[in-house]
């Protein structure tokens, strides 16, 4: 029999992963736009609340409170919230993606804010600063330990899927062709490629990711609200998780997403032996020790733990 005590590190352990195999995705979504693309999106946290919300709505039980009752399937919910999230991408880069990446990072983070508004507000929509408390979970047994544990494998598994089929498309044509424009958008022109297109095709599929990211959370904890939605919970630790891990490396964003979740996570763990007059500086305490660590990591690491690796070509 596991004890009580032991019991509890396993299920935080487990909760760790999950969380991090969550922010993965995220990491991934992150670096086909920036680490491949060169696309400067600093809107995640409304790719990731449109996400949350449309899987939320789409298989949460009928509810006075807001738009729902359509108890779909929880993949049909997956499907959902990563085909309205690549919708509204499409509509936001046909917007955006001529700006350059300064430019395009101040009207993402603009356009992205709107959105979270937008469903903070909507109490017919969303149940406004409520949230939806009845977000339905997979894998609910009587049993603490195996509900975790299947979560956990359906979230690996999700996040192997996506890091496969990403990274096949980096190393194919496609990739090769994405990492061309990113270097060098004026020769990639004058080769004949369509760079805005291609640039487009990059937002989409990496803020479909991140609507997926966004319903896998949703029904971990089985709420969504916007304070679950806020940019420095979600667009600030993607960005740290991707630069510190790798940008560019598929690996490397996934290994990010987990060291920094951990650390994120253990800071909070010292953050509360403060005293209470501390209680209020402890999230800037947190940022402060996060910043730091990234600091530390490129002084070292300039290019992150692992670096996108630089493919020669050697010459006869």
């Amino acid at each position: 029999m596991i004890s009580d005590a032991n019991l509890g590190l396993i299920m935080y352990a487990i909760a760790l992963m999950n969380i991090g195999a969550i922010y993965a995705i995220l990491s991934l979504g992150l670096n086909l736009q920036w680490g491949v693309a060169g696309l400067f999106n600093a809107g995640i946290a409304g790719f990731f609340a449109v996400g949350a919300y449309t899987s939320a709505i789409l298989t949460a039980p009928d509810s006075p409170d807001f738009l729902g009752g359509f108890e779909l399937p929880i993949p049909l919910g997956w499907v959902g919230a990563m085909i309205v999230s690549g919708a509204l991408a499409l509509v936001i880069g046909a917007a955006t993606i001529r700006l350059r990446s300064d430019y395009l990072a101040i009207g993402t983070i603009g356009i992205a804010e709107i959105l979270r508004l937008f469903l903070k507000n909507e109490e017919w929509l969303t149940n406004g600063v409520r949230g939806i408390t009845t977000v339905p979970r997979p894998f609910q047994f009587d049993q603490p330990l195996l509900s975790e544990l299947s979560f956990l494998g359906m979230t690996l598994t999700l996040l192997l899927i996506a890091y496969v089929a990403i990274e096949r498309s980096v190393n194919s044509p496609w990739g090769r062709m994405m990492r061309a424009i990113r270097d060098n958008e004026v020769a990639a022109a004058a080769m004949g490629k369509h760079v805005e297109r291609r640039r487009l095709e990059a937002f989409v599929l990496g803020s479909m990711l991140m609507g997926l990211g966004g319903a896998l959370m949703s029904q971990y904890f089985r709420f969504i609200g916007p304070e679950a939605t806020e940019p420095f919970q979600i667009t600030f630790l993607v960005w740290v998780m991707l630069i510190a891990g790798g940008a560019g490396n598929n690996r490397g964003a996934i290994l990010g997403a987990f060291l920094i979740w951990a650390i994120w996570s253990m800071t909070e763990l010292v953050t509360r032996q403060l005293p209470p007059d501390w209680a209020v500086r402890a999230g800037y305490l947190r940022i402060f020790l996060v910043g730091l660590l990234l600091q530390v990591v490129l002084q070292r690491f300039a290019r992150g733990l692992l670096p996108e690796r630089i493919r020669q070509r050697i010459r006869p």
